[in-house]
């Protein structure tokens, strides 16, 4: 019998959730049997996915360029035929639209995964993202993407699975972390012992809010204590100017700090006594807090969107108002009075919540179980 064939379809493969969440599935894919086909344009993660045993094809399906996008449909048709595929899973609208097209043609089960969500201010736009609803399946990533596809999109609720996005524990666990990996990380940020650190990490973009926690250091005004935003301005340096230019004016280049970005975010959790994702815009789920949850962390995001899901408000941490600095600082404030028992006891409550709730594994399964559902359609 012929083992099934999965092929998942994104733009790109160089970082982010959607990418990890594809690799992850990718290697779950081979150790149960089934063949993993991975379509993208490219990038520095092509490696890992041939390192798990599954195969990579470069198609430029990156363009929105529509003659491009039509292109790539008969590529993918050819390539479903050569290859035997079962499904066609595509992770981001213009390769959906191309693999909507081919499995069409093909007469084979077509199902996406809706990981934002995707700004729309005109009809056409609308239109545009509901590619990402049209599959046979649609995974939503949070309970909160679950609700904005069947409020925006009218999506029928019995073809949504939620299914979060999964933390790898294996890397993402603080008995795992040497001390030999903190030390060179502090050394490298020129931290000692004796400051508390408040970390945001994320890309430099005005929507993650660094601009937030700027004004909330200065009002928290808590000697001794650094701040590190860390992350890539990946371009954006009119932004990382303005907030260099924010920290100067404040006064606050001894204690906010821009890293850069970090290679080693475990070590950088362990850092940390506050992790914070003062997030302006909605996360879709909210990868930092449920990493820094993972890592034992105490975290405060905004009160919106996936951050709900992941952060207890009071048990694992704290959720305030977007965009309002005075609350991130008070919230700051009572984390950082804590005392280490009632750290340690909020540590072990959100290692706990993640590992049952969040982890890459329980993802994976149920993503299989998705595909399996589709196959044994009659």
């Amino acid at each position: 019998m012929k083992a099934p064939v999965i092929m998942q379809i994104l733009p790109r493969l160089d970082t982010g959730g959607v990418e990890r969440g594809t690799v992850d599935v990718a290697a779950a894919l081979v150790a149960a049997g089934k063949c993993s086909i991975v379509v993208s344009s490219g990038g520095k993660m092509v490696r890992e996915v041939e390192r798990v045993g599954a195969l990579h094809i470069t198609v430029p399906v990156d363009s929105k360029n529509p003659i491009m996008m039509l292109k790539n449909a008969n590529t993918l048709a050819d390539l479903i035929l050569t290859y035997g595929v079962d499904i066609v899973h595509a992770r981001s609208r213009a390769p959906a639209w191309s693999a909507r097209l081919s499995a069409n043609r093909c007469k084979i089960p077509f199902m996406t995964t809706f990981h934002g969500t995707y700004n729309f201010n005109n009809p056409l736009k609308k239109k545009y993202n509901a590619i990402m609803t049209k599959g046979d399946r649609v995974i939503a990533i949070s309970d909160f993407i679950r609700q904005h596809v069947c409020e925006n999109y009218n999506t029928p609720h019995e073809k949504i699975r939620v299914i979060s996005r999964g933390i790898d524990l294996d890397i993402f666990n603080p008995s795992v972390v040497s001390a030999e990996r903190i030390v060179q990380l502090a050394n490298s940020w020129r931290l000692n012992d004796h400051s508390p650190v408040i970390m945001l990490p994320g890309r430099l973009t005005r929507w993650k809010g660094q601009s937030i926690l700027i004004e909330a250091a200065r009002i928290l005004s808590r000697p001794g204590v650094r701040v590190l935003l860390v992350g890539d301005d990946q371009g954006r340096t009119r932004y990382r100017r303005e907030l260099e230019n924010r920290i100067r004016k404040n006064g606050m280049e001894k204690i906010i700090h821009i890293t850069g970005p970090c290679r080693d975010m475990a070590a950088a959790y362990m850092l940390a006594d506050v992790v914070v994702s003062p997030s302006t815009d909605p996360e879709a789920f909210g990868r930092v807090a449920a990493e820094a949850l993972a890592m034992g962390r105490l975290v405060v995001a905004s009160d919106h969107g996936g951050a709900r899901e992941t952060v207890e408000d009071g048990k694992t941490g704290w959720l305030v108002p977007p965009g309002d600095p005075n609350a991130l600082a008070r919230a700051l404030n009572r984390a950082l009075d804590m005392t280490n028992e009632d750290r340690r006891k909020h540590s072990q409550i959100a290692i706990k919540r993640i590992q049952e709730n969040f982890a890459k594994q329980k993802m994976c399964s149920a993503t299989l179980a998705v595909y399996d559902e589709l196959l044994h359609v009659e």
